[in-house]
């Protein structure tokens, strides 16, 4: 059994805090990508994990929050994006493994309560706050009520549109979220452009305000915006700025052939994804 689950990049946010884990999480605006992580799971005499990328983390986690500690099965991870960069990859895979595992085992789970099990274990470890319930959406998908899938709420807006991205290294999540200085003026910076763009719902908003917030949150860095500075020189890409939370830029276009053209060292080209979660 495999489940696919997109990755999920943030370009503003604004951090909920309550006590309640569900309820806990944040709202604004990102984007999915056609790449993601994908879980297999098969039949095996004993426990065992395969993972591309990283280590068992999150997968230990999903199976405590489970209570399958004990079972005999192979988990078989396909991480496909970097970690730590602002990919949303450790919710890709807490939900990727949790549905699959809903599946194989036959457990009867709908996918919410899968989503809220991935989610608390992306709580539980500080790895994000809200990729798990845009995970469930498709295109650029905006955040309105903080929680897991559920409890919060999102609404989707698809695009035909092209994503660059290259990334400088990892940003420690937990760092940031669990800052309280961080988290003061990354809530008060976020809920402004989340005010904005609910009015005026579209790219262009979501590239905008993605940027200031990025500046105004002094979370950029400067390699980052240097990058961003190149792309946002060239006419025909829409606009550019930083992955929430990674020392990542990303820019959209609507014309693939616009970032082929570009040589610069270590830049992926992707597109939107608006089919969301896909069952093999």
């Amino acid at each position: 059994m495999s489940v696919f689950v997109p990755g999920h990049v943030t370009g503003f946010f604004n951090i909920e805090d309550y006590e309640s884990k569900l309820k806990k999480g944040s709202c604004g605006v990102g984007f999915l990508l056609t790449k993601g992580v994908k879980t297999t799971i098969v039949e095996s005499d004993s426990f065992e994990y395969e993972v591309n990328r990283g280590d068992d983390t999150i997968i230990r986690e999903v199976l405590a929050i489970l209570e399958l500690d004990d079972m005999n099965f192979k988990v078989i991870q396909d991480i496909q994006l970097p970690i730590g960069a602002g990919f949303g990859t450790s919710a890709a895979s807490a939900l990727s493994l949790t549905l699959a595992l809903n599946e194989f085992l036959g457990l009867g789970y709908s996918e919410d309560l899968c989503g809220q099990i991935a989610h608390m274990a992306e709580v539980n470890l500080g790895a994000g706050l809200g990729d798990v319930i845009a995970q469930t959406g498709n295109g650029l998908v905006l955040r309105t009520k903080p929680g897991a899938p559920g409890i919060g709420e999102i609404e989707s807006y698809n695009h035909d549109v092209y994503v660059a991205y290259k990334t400088f290294g990892p940003i420690e999540t937990s760092e940031i979220i669990n800052d309280p200085d961080y988290k003061k003026i990354i809530s008060e910076v976020g809920l402004k452009y989340l005010e904005l763009f609910e009015n005026e719902p579209n790219l262009d908003n979501f590239l905008i305000y993605s940027n200031k917030f990025s500046l105004e949150t002094k979370l950029m860095s400067q390699e980052v915006k240097k990058q961003i500075d190149y792309f946002e020189s060239i006419d025909d890409i829409l606009g550019s700025s930083m992955a929430m939370l990674g020392n990542t830029v990303f820019a959209l276009a609507y014309n693939e052939e616009v970032f082929k053209k570009l040589n610069i060292e270590g830049l992926h080209i992707d597109k939107l994804n608006n089919d969301g979660i896909v069952y093999d």
